[in-house]
């Protein structure tokens, strides 16, 4: 008698089964979705933009919202709807592009302190404690006035902050994971710790590095507002939606249009980022798992 193929069900991988979960989860297709929208208005602004981002006008200066210009003018008469589009570049590559260098870096170290022990992970320990001993903003603020005001400063300055981060989470994982039974008979095997760091290791950390990372964009966008509403960011003309906020910052009570459209721009994009991160936190995380 032959044996019946197994089912779609039977088959079904884990991360199958985490996007089945994902999607039952009102909240996180909410947060995927603000953040596939606010993907497409970067990846479509020369198109949905209809002025130029830099365009002076002083004579249409601080215009209150209208057919024209759709969230009003600044103090320089620039659109400020063109800016926030173009300005939406900004805040997600600042987000994604921190993160990753965060993980990188972050897992690196997490793995190779949590896998060899010893001397040096007390030495990578120890670098993670003296940069969490310090508030995240004010040690990126520290960075950036090191290395001198400007947008890939501010980048380089939030992806140290959130190294150690990723890496305590990184290094607690693989402490509990080295002690698995198949690590052991994989060094038993003679196989070499290269291949069981990449083989083994690493594809059980990935749950927590995505969750983490998630996460990790929200704050990672705010500090990059926080960074250019001190001026320490992207620097003039570059509509950046902290600096937008610190330029506008005078007038909240003439034009409070101009604070109001970045200041929700920046909510948005956090809480979509938050939304999603916490969905993937209760399909990824077996503990959160009822």
């Amino acid at each position: 008698m032959s044996v019946p193929p197994p089912s779609h069900a039977e088959v079904s991988s884990p991360w199958s089964d985490a996007w089945r979960g994902f999607r039952r989860n009102r909240l996180a297709m909410i947060g995927l979705g603000i953040i596939v929208f606010f993907i497409l208005i970067a990846a479509c602004a020369p198109w949905l933009a209809p002025f130029d981002y830099k365009e002076q006008d002083l004579m249409d200066r601080l215009k209150a919202p209208n057919g024209e210009h759709w969230f009003g003018t600044d103090d320089l008469g620039r659109d400020i709807f063109s800016r926030i589009v173009y300005g939406t570049r900004i805040s997600l590559w600042v987000g994604f592009s921190s993160v990753l260098g965060s993980i990188a870096v972050g897992t690196l170290l997490g793995i190779v302190a949590g896998y060899y022990g010893k001397w040096v992970d007390t030495i990578i320990s120890r670098l993670f404690d003296i940069l969490l001993a310090f508030p995240g903003v004010l040690l990126a603020i520290a960075i950036v006035a090191a290395l001198g005001p400007s947008l890939q400063n501010a980048l380089i300055a939030i992806a140290i902050v959130n190294v150690p981060v990723f890496g305590r989470l990184v290094r607690a994982k693989v402490l509990s994971l080295r002690e698995e039974e198949y690590i052991t008979a994989a060094r038993s095997l003679g196989m070499k710790n290269s291949r069981i760091l990449l083989h083994h290791i690493l594809p059980n950390c990935l749950g927590p590095i995505i969750v983490q990372g998630t996460l990790g964009i929200a704050t990672a966008i705010i500090e990059a507002a926080a960074l250019g509403f001190l001026g320490l960011g992207a620097l003039p003309p570059e509509p950046e939606w902290g600096k937008m906020l610190s330029d506008s910052r005078q007038f909240i009570q003439k034009a409070p249009w101009t604070v109001l459209f970045p200041g929700l721009s920046i909510m948005l994009t956090v809480l979509g980022f938050n939304l999603m991160g916490d969905g993937l936190r209760d399909v990824l995380d077996p503990r959160m798992k009822s």
